[in-house]
């Protein structure tokens, strides 16, 4: 099946990509004689490459299929984040920070972000402390990437997302944990590279696709005008913001959007441990300064297309789309609710019990929110398996909200049961979010993480697909090579070394370090698919770095007057809160975690008032954090002026 799917060519032209991304990591394996050339490439990277591998490591197939897949469902509100991220990724972190994190890098001979941290405040509870948080937690954000990636290549070689995750999460591992930090920076620069490459010709298909520039954009406002399964929740359409207000939950979308997507991961990449250490890795600030104007333009494609595409892919779904292939089964055909397809629409705890905490339905379970559809199997290749499902209608309410298909040749009134067995040309009429149905197990799921593969499997030709799967391998394996990297090096060079004092024998427990990352980051993926976990749990990493981390590491790099006191507290206190409100207040992750209906009975504690439980933990962390950091170190002793003078000199 998986010759039919793809064809023996483009099976070799993946296969010699990964063996030149091979080749790449083992020549930084054998380049690498130190832990200065493991661990920040020898401080000898040339700019270019420091750029396209910055732009690789912050964009991953979490911004270009998870993102990308909310902007499906959202629209192009999610483009003030790309504004964000060249603002703040790019402009502040390469003007402002990447000067003073290189050098007082190189002042101090640190060689990861938490070693950065720990000698600016001379303190070892500092660097173990931030190692340990990203030990555990850089796992979740590789997951994110790691769904990603699957998706597509579940959906390009129709074959299970499992196999998809084991073998492309055995490939991540050989040549991170051969080749170190030049290893990872030489395939960066070369999967940099093709990312450019494949998102500008997948813009300019695209608006090829739905007619210009222009027509493309009034359609998708015209679009948006339709009954939408997100109206509920302040959804203006796809062209537009969503409603902005506060204390009811119409204005909930709006605060998704802004303060969970847009400043969770907007400011959160100025703390980021993995892109950080890059500043470390160029021998002067000229190299940083050469290396704005290419980073720049490469976030503004890699963001810019993705949402922009995500959001038009409506548009192609509705109007444009022709599915052709063999109607192998219809299902959910029934006068009764027990007859029908229940398509899980979210999963998330005990969202159907009533206020006797009895089950709202019988039809599925406690913790499945679904809809009512008849379904079309379909196979586009040659086999008697489908590969696509596609709703057909909707049941009740949700009639009014699903599209109803248009099979060629079959009148309104036609019995569509006819038709298995033969060869059918269908309009989905979908938008990109009920466009995007899977499998799992024995049901069927509408999944965000597959709006953007199967945009590409439905729209574009067949050699795209082939350059946009070269992409997203690109993509995912430029920024979990990173995450890895960064996983190990936190458990080996900052909790090992600094517990057991055997500075400089670490890269043994460095590499486990990064298998336990790995086996976790899978575990994760493995279970945690659906929704938009995605974009979720990027946002959730993101805000939590820029709470625990960013007051400590702008102030140490710019102000003599912090304390190491004021940055332990700031950073536990960061940490605590960004905890607290994911366990106790965010209604998803709250829900999904489970402590806080255990303790109190309640998926949220302010769930009984509306927004609170949809605004992101950065929003009330990050200023706590930045406060205390500043009142604790103004009510503390001044650092010694002999090491001040080291870090500043």
């Amino acid at each position: 099946m998986l010759a039919q799917a793809v064809g023996m060519g483009e099976i070799i032209v993946v296969l010699v990509y990964l063996l030149v991304v091979g080749y790449l990591g083992y020549l930084g394996f054998r380049q690498t004689k130190s832990a200065t050339d493991y661990l920040v490439a020898g401080r000898q990277v040339h700019p270019f490459v420091m750029a396209l591998s910055y732009g690789a490591t912050f964009i991953s197939t979490s911004a270009i299929v998870g993102f990308g897949g909310v902007a499906g469902m959202f629209g192009m509100s999610l483009l003030w984040l790309t504004f964000l991220n060249i603002f703040i990724g790019i402009f502040i972190a390469f003007v402002f920070l990447a000067g003073p994190t290189r050098r007082m890098g190189h002042l101090l001979n640190a060689h990861t972000f938490p070693e950065l941290l720990g000698r600016r405040y001379k303190s070892k509870f500092i660097q173990i402390f931030s190692g340990l948080v990203i030990f555990l937690f850089i796992p979740l954000y590789a997951a994110a990437v790691l769904i990603g990636g699957c998706e597509f290549i579940s959906t390009k070689f129709a074959i299970s997302y499992d196999v998809a995750l084991l073998v492309f999460s055995i490939l991540i591992a050989a040549y991170v944990i051969m080749g170190g930090l030049k290893g990872v920076m030489y395939t960066d620069a070369l999967q940099g590279s093709i990312m450019f490459i494949g998102m500008i010709i997948l813009l300019i298909w695209t608006y090829a696709a739905v007619g210009g520039v222009s027509a493309g954009h009034a359609g998708l406002a015209e679009l948006g005008k339709q009954p939408n399964i997100f109206g509920g929740i302040g959804f203006k359409g796809w062209a537009a913001m969503p409603e902005f207000g506060w204390g009811e939950p119409k204005y909930n979308l709006w605060w998704i959007v802004v303060s969970t997507i847009t400043l969770g991961v907007g400011i959160g990449v100025l703390a980021q441990p993995q892109l950080a250490v890059r500043f470390m890795t160029v021998k002067s600030k000229r190299e940083l300064n050469r290396a704005v104007l290419v980073g720049g333009l490469f976030i503004l494609i890699m963001t810019g297309v993705a949402f922009t595409v995500g959001s038009l892919s409506n548009l192609f779904f509705h109007d444009k789309e022709v599915v052709v292939g063999k109607l192998v089964s219809v299902t959910g055909i029934g006068e009764k609710p027990d007859q029908w397809d229940w398509v899980i629409a979210k999963k998330e705890r005990d969202i159907n019990l009533n206020a006797e905490g009895e089950l709202a339905t019988p039809f599925f379970g406690k913790d499945e929110k679904c809809v009512p559809c008849v379904l079309l199997h379909i196979s586009t290749i040659d086999a008697d398996i489908a590969d696509t499902h596609l709703v057909y209608k909707g049941y009740g309410k949700a009639s009014a909200i699903m599209p109803k298909a248009e099979i060629e040749g079959l009148g309104k009134g036609g019995d569509v049961a006819s038709l298995v067995g033969q060869d059918v040309r269908v309009r989905p009429r979908a938008t990109a979010f009920t466009r995007a149905v899977v499998k799992k197990g024995d049901r069927y799921a509408f999944n965000t993480g597959s709006i953007i593969p199967t945009y590409i499997t439905s729209a574009m030709p067949k050699w795209f697909g082939l350059l946009f799967l070269l992409t997203l391998l690109a993509a995912a394996m430029s920024t979990l090579s990173s995450q890895f990297h960064a996983v190990g090096t936190s458990i080996g060079r900052d909790v090992y070394e600094q517990i057991t004092g055997k500075h400089g024998s670490s890269i043994g427990i460095t590499r486990i370090g990064i298998i336990v990352g790995i086996v976790i980051a899978v575990l994760i993926s493995h279970y945690a698919r659906g929704g938009y976990i995605i974009a979720r749990a990027t946002a959730i990493f993101f805000g939590l770095c820029a709470s625990a981390f960013l007051p400590a590491f702008v102030g140490g790099l710019f102000s003599r007057r912090m304390t190491a006191t004021g940055a332990k507290v700031s950073i536990v206190v960061g940490f605590a809160v960004s905890a607290f409100w994911l366990l106790f207040i965010k209604d998803k992750e709250a829900r999904a975690l489970g402590i806080c209906k255990a303790l109190f009975d309640k998926h949220s504690l302010l769930l009984d008032s509306p927004n609170w439980s949809v605004v992101d933990p950065v929003v009330i962390a990050l200023p706590i954090s930045l406060l205390v950091f500043i009142l604790v170190s103004m009510a503390t002793k001044a650092p010694e002026k002999e090491h001040l003078d080291k870090c500043f000199k």
